[in-house]
């Protein structure tokens, strides 16, 4: 059966195109080797699964690993203490049998005795007589005990789960006393401290012990360019589509940050809509199937970009930034005490880019732009109302007049807010460019806001259309001298891009100010030029 790309559940070798994670697991193996107690907290569809599985048949040799789900266990089962210690040794006992089926006759002994505990089911069998009995395994073992457990914030909202921890924590303080678990790996969203935040405010006694022991998990578990190159080199010894797999990797990295989940989607939406859209396995493995496919993920609704937009209704302080961020350009801290800011950036939303706060890809940041461009107060305005009036009249033969327009938007925004203050151009100027025009390339193009630009007096928008690019600055005018410079920057970006033709959006707040649309030109490089 030929291999496909996986975007739901567990990703196997055998039957999915997998990005090769061999040295992540080795970087992890380190920490299991040092007797680390750490917690893998990624945001959701980041590959923690996985990579927990594949450690899992990673350490066999030299471990013997036991791999809980605490997604397996239901409500009913953190009830009471008694219940919680019963569903645990139960899973335990079945996990630690299949790992080590040949056991001497001390640990056989040692299981026994925590299975006969389990069937009496008295009432008294609660957690610290199963850590007894844990410690007592441990110590009849020829091999150190990996005790893994998937999904652990599942069930962080609850007494039993804090006590269940406050146990694992003595145990392994004790580590150097008695035997106990060689390590201890808990993966979730939720990591060690931020674990407290899902518990009810009158719960903060609980917020103690139970949370200052994990080691810090830095491994990098997003995807890399060449490892992205690999697993396209991969498919394309399949399907021979003369993609180049480096250009292709750049173009998905670029746009994904090489976000786990949002990598394989597009890999996944090339290989099975593109291509049946175009009937070709080879047109989709194309710059203009990417950009297909980055369409339809933008437009699509799934469990992640659900859970990004609701984050934005659970924190209006993270929604006024991330706002305010994308149109104004306006920098903020990075403060890691800071709780929406450290929220955010566990749900894989945002990121520390030098020391300031920045959306983590250019696919969760457009999908924001869409998001607030949407509002219905923005649909509301004429500015909107004005695109959607003119959109016909930009694209001949397929292609964009982008010419046009600029032409068309300077008329509009100066008939509807050529009498508005400055303060008012600045925040609110880009916010109506792109307002105006979403409408006009929807459904055939797709944008972002370049952020190596982006700041309060410029943003550079790059537009793909049709396989053609464009490359339009947003600026604030500050005087002829940094138009000058703002010139010189945009001819060498085109440059960079190997495009002939540039945009410039001048935000002026002179009175005396020359409205309208110019060219002019720098080396071999044609810029239009815009002001309003």
């Amino acid at each position: 059966m030929p291999k496909v790309f996986n975007t739901t559940g567990l990703c196997v070798p055998e039957e999915h195109y997998m990005v090769n994670i061999d040295e992540r697991l080795r970087e992890i193996r380190k920490l299991v080797d040092n007797g680390k107690y750490f917690i893998i907290n990624r945001a959701r569809q980041y590959g923690k699964t996985t990579t927990l599985m594949a450690l899992d048949h990673y350490l066999q040799t030299d471990y013997y690993v036991v791999f809980m789900d605490f997604q397996t266990f239901g409500s009913a089962d953190f009830k009471t203490e008694h219940i919680f210690t019963s569903a645990f040794a139960n899973t335990f006992l079945k996990l630690f049998k299949r790992a080590n089926p040949s056991m001497t006759n001390e640990l056989q002994e040692a299981v026994n005795l925590l299975g006969r505990k389990l069937s009496d089911k008295n009432e008294a069998f609660t957690l610290r007589p199963l850590f007894e009995d844990l410690t007592d395994i441990c110590a009849a073992c020829d091999k150190p005990i990996v005790l893994m457990i998937d999904e652990v914030d599942s069930a962080a909202n609850n007494q039993v789960f804090i006590d269940f921890l406050a146990q694992l924590r003595a145990q392994y303080l004790k580590r150097f006393q008695q035997p106990a678990f060689k390590s201890v790996i808990l993966a979730g969203v939720y990591d060690i401290k931020n674990l407290r935040q899902k518990l009810r405010p009158e719960d903060e006694h609980k917020y103690n012990s139970p949370w200052n022991i994990a080691a810090d998990f830095d491994i990098d578990m997003s995807f890399s360019k060449n490892g992205i190159a690999e697993m396209l080199a991969e498919y394309e010894n399949d399907y021979h589509t003369g993609m180049s797999t480096d250009e292709m990797a750049g173009l998905i990295f670029d746009h994904t940050s090489g976000y786990p989940f949002l990598v394989s989607r597009l890999c996944q939406l090339m290989d099975e809509k593109v291509a049946r859209e175009t009937d070709s396995k080879k047109a989709a493995w194309t710059k203009d199937g990417f950009h297909r496919a980055l369409r339809m993920l933008l437009s699509e609704k799934n469990t992640l970009f659900e859970s990004l937009i609701g984050k934005l209704h659970d924190y209006p302080q993270l929604h006024r930034m991330l706002r305010t961020i994308l149109f104004t350009g306006k920098t903020f801290l990075y403060t890691a005490d800071g709780n929406v800011i450290d929220m955010a950036t566990m749900f894989g939303f945002i990121k520390n880019q030098n020391g300031n706060v920045a959306v983590a890809n250019r696919i969760f940041e457009t999908r924001l732009y869409n998001f607030y461009l949407s509002e219905d107060e923005m649909q509301e305005t004429d500015i909107y109302k004005a695109s959607l009036q003119d959109r016909n009249q930009f694209v001949v033969d397929g292609c964009l007049n982008m010419r046009r327009v600029l032409e068309r938007f300077v008329v509009h925004f100066n008939d509807i807010y050529g009498g508005r203050d400055d303060g008012f151009l600045e925040e609110e100027g880009r916010q109506f460019f792109l307002l105006y025009l979403r409408p006009i390339i929807n459904g055939a193009g797709n944008y972002y806001v370049e952020s190596r630009t982006r700041d309060l007096r410029r943003a550079d928008v790059v537009v793909d259309y049709n396989g053609e690019r464009y490359i339009i600055e947003m600026k604030i005018w500050h005087g002829q001298e940094y138009n000058r410079r703002g010139e010189q920057q945009l001819a060498g970006y085109l440059e960079d891009f190997h495009i002939n033709t540039g945009y410039m959006l001048s935000f002026n707040f002179n009175k005396n100010k020359q409205t309208g649309v110019h060219e002019i030109t720098i080396g071999n490089k044609k810029i239009i030029e815009a002001v309003v």
